[in-house]
């Protein structure tokens, strides 16, 4: 995996105007800024604990409410992992991990398939965090998953606050994507697929 595996895209409606760049060998870096302090929150967890660059800035109608930009945030980033990903030559694929965050347990697990795919299994107590409604949260992640292309499990094993559920629910994706996306020493550069595609 020689090649830088970076991304840019542009996301332009007459609701959103959202671009995302990342990279999948970084370092952790974040500069998020989608006028959602929650959501910043959980985005720059994501970038940190994926290990991949993050750069998204976003302008939505936020006067209505903040469902445009969550979910074509996730659609611009995922977009960007697909195409970042490439043809997914030499990765692991498969990626798990379970986070704990004090009394809460999320566990995500990921298959980078090609075939897209939302499984959510995470309940909140109350309907917003600050002022994010909690159930953007299930539309971020499958706007992600769909435009990432990937199979996407999420489930809460655990927990009653809602904060602590959100974060560590964006923190097991975080690491089961870092997992997924990694170069596998073993696999000699080869597409991870009894069919010779993902």
């Amino acid at each position: 995996m020689n090649t830088p595996r970076t991304a840019t895209v542009h996301r332009a409606t007459s609701e959103t105007d959202i671009t995302v760049t990342i990279n999948l060998d970084g370092t952790g870096r974040t500069r998020i800024d989608t006028g959602i302090g929650f959501f910043d929150h959980m985005l720059t967890a994501l970038g940190r604990h994926s290990m991949c660059d993050l750069d998204i800035t976003a302008r939505g109608d936020l006067h209505i409410d903040y469902h445009h930009t969550v979910e074509d945030t996730g659609i611009a980033l995922g977009k960007a992992f697909a195409q970042a990903i490439g043809d997914k030559r030499g990765i692991r694929r498969y990626g798990s991990a379970t986070v704990p965050l004090d009394e809460a347990l999320c566990e995500a697990v990921i298959d980078i398939s090609g075939r897209p795919f939302l499984a959510w299994s995470v309940t909140f107590g109350r309907d917003k965090i600050g002022e994010m409604d909690t159930e953007l949260f299930e539309e971020f992640f499958r706007a992600f998953a769909m435009s990432a292309l990937v199979t996407l499990h999420v489930i809460q094993r655990a927990g009653h606050n809602c904060h602590h559920i959100a974060e560590a629910a964006f923190k097991a994706l975080a690491r089961a994507l870092r997992t997924a996306s990694e170069a596998d020493p073993r696999a000699g550069g080869i597409i991870p697929s009894t069919k010779g595609s993902l």
